[in-house]
């Protein structure tokens, strides 16, 4: 394999989808305006890093550089904004997101035993 044979700009875009879209069927956009309804902190946290650790995995199958995790993190902020989630929940995701899947293999792998 070349030095250019990585991962499709195309194929990260729709990785991103999958990602919100995963979020969203166990955490639904409408949710967030229902107090009544609401999941708890732990249990929305939870299924970031279920998300996230998706993420990492593709990012180290992948080898995402800069500009791909940037893309990532994009795509996948216009997707949530597209599913109908608030700003501050997108912000909060996406930016736990790209944090996530900077982080060395080893501070991964730890992060998923707590």
């Amino acid at each position: 394999m070349g030095l250019f044979a990585s991962v499709s700009s195309k194929q990260v875009d729709e990785f991103a989808k999958e990602l919100a879209s995963g979020i969203a069927k166990r955490y639904p956009p409408a949710l967030q305006n229902r107090p009544d309804r609401a999941l708890s902190v732990a249990r929305v946290s939870k299924i970031l890093e279920d998300s996230f650790s998706r993420a990492a995995e593709f990012q180290r199958t992948h080898k995402l550089g800069v500009y791909k995790k940037a893309r990532l993190g994009n795509a996948f902020r216009w997707e949530m904004k597209e599913l109908g989630y608030g700003e501050r929940f997108i912000e909060l995701a996406t930016e736990g997101l790209i944090v996530f899947i900077s982080r060395k293999p080893t501070a991964q792998k730890n992060a998923a035993k707590d």
